[in-house]
């Protein structure tokens, strides 16, 4: 959505120790215009570095996530999803045909949002919206 700071640069601002393959790796996320998870990123590491293991690739993952680099994201298909932690808050749209992952930001459902947090006595710190959509011309009958 927005141009993020170097995953690689986060990652030494932290103190981690870089390895090459880290930073193939890191290089690889910051890349993603999409929500890849951890064996889509294994596939497009090896591209670049035929020596990555998946079990590298996991930890690292693992280590990014910890570090509040990457963020984690399950949007029910039995796979954890990745990308770099956003600067600036925004939700997610999951084509449920596709597996299409949009990104939007709506300032009405954010108002919305704090003032039912408020109504109910909160103050609201944060919040994840996923919606999970079909195509408005899926041929696909709804299941009842």
């Amino acid at each position: 959505m927005t141009e993020r700071p170097n995953i690689e640069a986060l990652c030494v601002a932290k103190g981690m120790r870089m390895t090459e393959q880290r930073r193939i790796i890191a290089r690889v996320l910051a890349a993603a215009d999409d929500h890849p998870d951890v064996e889509e990123l294994y596939r497009r590491c090896v591209k670049v570095d035929s020596n990555i293991s998946i079990s590298t690739v996991y930890r690292t993952v693992k280590l990014f996530e910890d570090a509040g680099i990457i963020e984690r994201h399950d949007f029910r298909e039995g796979r954890a999803r990745y990308e770099q932690s956003p600067e600036s808050h925004h939700d997610h749209l999951i084509n449920l045909r596709t597996g299409e992952v949009i990104e939007f930001r709506s300032e009405e459902i954010e108002r919305l949002q704090t003032e039912v947090a408020r109504k109910l006595g909160y103050r609201l710190v944060d919040h994840r919206l996923e919606l999970y959509a079909v195509p408005l011309d899926d041929k696909k009958k709804s299941e009842h």
